[in-house]
């Protein structure tokens, strides 16, 4: 009997992340993110269970698309999340425990190229666009 509640309760909290990453890929949709990639890290990292990596048009655009993902996630979800970089917002991450996301300007996403990095060379570098 234990067995099959510790199953049910992995199940639930798999059900979990599932929607936490279906709520944040549906949100950066909605705000135009754009090249939005999923790099699943199950197996590869303990960190998470999914990358999310997302641009932006510019750094005003970073920035309002970070603060509505936060504001979402505390809403749907009703998880805390942890922003960085925002002042800037060159490059904000965002932690969402299960889920992390990064959202870039492109000439920022270029350069650090993270797609790459965590997909162990199966991801073509990303074009910068100008």
């Amino acid at each position: 009997m234990i067995a099959a509640s510790k199953d049910a309760g992995a199940a639930s909290a798999n059900d979990n992340v599932d929607a936490l990453h279906a709520l944040i890929l549906h949100q950066l949709d909605e705000d135009q993110a754009q090249e939005t990639i999923s790099i699943p890290l199950a197996g590869k990292s303990s960190i998470a269970d999914h990358m999310v990596i997302a641009s932006g048009r510019s750094t005003r655009h970073v920035s309002a698309i970070a603060d509505k993902l936060a504001q979402r996630i505390k809403q749907e979800a009703g998880r805390q999340v942890r922003v960085e970089g925002l002042p800037n917002a060159d490059w904000v991450l965002i932690d969402a425990g299960d889920v992390i996301v990064h959202l870039f300007r492109p000439e920022v996403r270029s350069f650090y190229n993270l797609e790459r990095m965590w997909s162990f060379g199966d991801a073509p570098p990303v074009a910068a666009v100008n």
